[in-house]
């Protein structure tokens, strides 16, 4: 009996001592200085205040009569930057506004802000007002998709809604997340700040994956320089949600656009699916070549289906 109890006091110890290690790296300095968020701004960024936050944000082409207003929102753990490709290849015929979404990018990160989908969609809503886009399609990538569906569900100054492999159906974060103690959330926020651990993540949603380039990078880094990055971050990681955004599909009743990239390895064929039999009236933009992020591997393909499908949006 001594054995046991030695052996269960020498686990108990050895437990104790790892979760102190984990709460010691957690809040290890990470050696990166947090600075104002519009010093670190780059050329054709601008800011908004909205609700308390300062948003950035940037514009592509003109506002004209003939052309819809788009404002696009990027994924979970991106910023605007992932519309790079395809925006300018729609100022022509839209005029493009692209946000960082609270809590990334050089968007406001504060550590008592509620981060989940109702609360950005209620944000991104003022936004659009703040911006005095009386009529707005709303358009989103991943967990952008499924903010955006509730963007166009809630406001009146909004005609249509983009989606492009949307968190709608599956959010893609494990569900045991929801479950993790102190300081897995800081854990998680720290690693989601460091580049290398970020790269390599990243590159596992493309089919090509030098499409991640050093710029790519540089860019998506300044988040994590920005101030209210580790506690704002920390904040969010403890905010998880199910999606719920499914059986809101049929309340939608601005037209609708699927983009999908085919060879999406977290997303099937039966969400696309899912998706369609979903919302009420929509139109699809498939690319066989591209993965989860199909508008930065197939710009050309999506600017075109877009285009054509600008019809659509009657102001």
């Amino acid at each position: 009996m001594r054995i046991v109890g030695r052996l269960f006091v020498g686990l108990v110890l050895l437990i104790a001592t790892g979760y102190v290690g984990l709460i010691v790296y957690a809040y290890w300095p990470t050696g990166i200085e947090e600075v104002p968020a519009r010093s670190l701004a780059l050329p054709g960024d601008e800011f908004v205040a909205v609700d308390g936050l300062e948003l950035r944000y940037r514009t592509f082409g003109t506002p004209g009569a003939d052309k819809p207003n788009l404002v696009l929102l990027h994924g979970m753990g991106n910023s605007l930057q992932s519309f790079r490709f395809v925006a300018p290849l729609l100022a022509d015929d839209y005029y493009v506004v692209t946000v960082d979404i609270p809590g990334f990018g050089l968007s406001s990160k504060p550590p008592d802000f509620d981060y989940r989908a109702p609360n950005q969609a209620r944000v991104i809503g003022d936004f659009i007002r703040a911006l005095g886009l009386e009529q707005a399609v709303i358009g989103g990538h991943s967990m952008g998709g499924a903010i955006a569906l509730r963007v166009a569900l809630n406001e009146p100054e909004v005609n249509g809604l983009i989606v492009m492999n949307p968190g709608i159906i599956t959010t893609g974060v494990p569900a045991f997340t929801r479950y993790l103690p102190f300081p897995f959330q800081r854990i998680s926020a720290k690693q989601f700040g460091d580049r290398e651990f970020r790269e390599r993540f990243l590159k596992q949603s493309y089919v090509d994956a030098s499409i991640v380039t050093d710029e790519v990078m540089d860019n998506l880094q300044l988040a994590a320089r920005s101030e209210g990055y580790l506690t704002g971050t920390t904040t969010m990681m403890g905010q998880y949600e199910e999606a719920t955004e499914a059986q809101m599909m049929g309340d939608v009743a601005v037209p609708v656009v699927i983009v999908w990239g085919e060879r999406d390895r977290n997303k099937t064929p039966e969400e696309l699916a899912a998706l369609r039999a979903g919302f009420r009236n929509d139109i699809v933009i498939t690319s066989a070549d591209a993965g989860h992020y199909v508008h930065e591997e197939s710009p050309e393909l999506v600017a075109r289906g877009l285009i054509d499908a600008k019809y659509l949006w009657k102001k």
